[in-house]
């Protein structure tokens, strides 16, 4: 059973977790960081140990959870052996295999969602997806999961990868998407909470209808008049031009049979 918990990681998701696994009874017994700063911030949240030396990671945890960056994972795990130790990652596009180089119980933790530090968020309605090397790590990790989240899932490493694909797609892009509106509208004076009502029913009404029936706008119905005096007001802004010139034909030929 695990119960303890060494947190690698001090960003926006390991602060997120830790969090999560904290109120749901569990116990973080240590962070790891780079930086010592990052590392004692987070530990004093939770009560715990910190570190940022490789070597006095407490590989004696229930589980070694790490929440960093995909390409700094193996670099880690070299510096010390966990081939006992009970290690999981929390990444969207690094297989388990990876995990199998260096431990002999290993698995994957892989909460669906965009986290910053400066907000909570409720575990309880976010898909947790899980693999392991083994049906009993898989076990293990399914104790943690269901502790803090309803929606616990068992998905393999090639699903994963699509899977995150596709939430950079949903979340990341459409963020940079409210970005350059906010940036349009601030340099009119404008308030981005004009687009708050607008952002919430984009997002509530394809929990209820497909993301392909929920479009509308110019793009789909291919309106040249409105797409063209967008593109007037944005000649000057060859970026968002080359943006909205993209979308727009993307969004057309998605939709285009409604059109022929």
């Amino acid at each position: 059973m695990i119960q303890r918990i060494t947190l690698i990681g001090a960003g926006n998701l390991a602060t997120s977790l830790g969090k999560a696994f904290q109120k749901a009874g569990l116990d973080i017994v240590q962070v790891y960081s780079r930086t010592r700063e990052s590392a004692s911030v987070l530990a004093s949240k939770f009560g715990c140990s910190y570190t940022n030396k490789a070597h006095e990671i407490d590989l004696s945890a229930d589980l070694v959870l790490l929440a960093i960056k995909d390409d700094a994972i193996p670099g880690l795990l070299e510096k010390f052996d966990c081939r006992r130790a009970r290690i999981a990652h929390t990444a969207g596009s690094v297989p388990l295999e990876l995990l199998e180089k260096y431990s002999d119980h290993c698995g994957v933790f892989y909460p669906v969602q965009t986290f910053s530090k400066s907000r909570d968020v409720n575990f309880s309605d976010i898909p947790v997806c899980l693999e392991a090397n083994s049906s009993e790590m898989l076990g293990e990790l399914k104790t943690v999961a269901v502790r803090i989240s309803r929606d616990v899932r068992e998905i393999s490493s090639a699903e994963r990868k699509v899977l995150h694909l596709a939430a950079v797609f949903a979340c990341n892009f459409v963020n940079h998407f409210y970005y350059l509106g906010d940036k349009l509208l601030s340099e009119y004076g404008l308030p981005f909470n004009l687009l708050i009502p607008l952002i919430r029913e984009t997002a509530s009404k394809i929990t209820e209808i497909s993301p392909y029936d929920a479009q509308t706008g110019p793009a789909m119905r291919y309106d040249e008049t409105i797409l063209n005096k967008h593109l007037k007001m944005l000649e000057k802004r060859p970026e968002l031009t080359k943006i909205y010139s993209f979308v727009t034909e993307s969004i057309f030929l998605a939709h285009k049979k409604e059109h022929e």
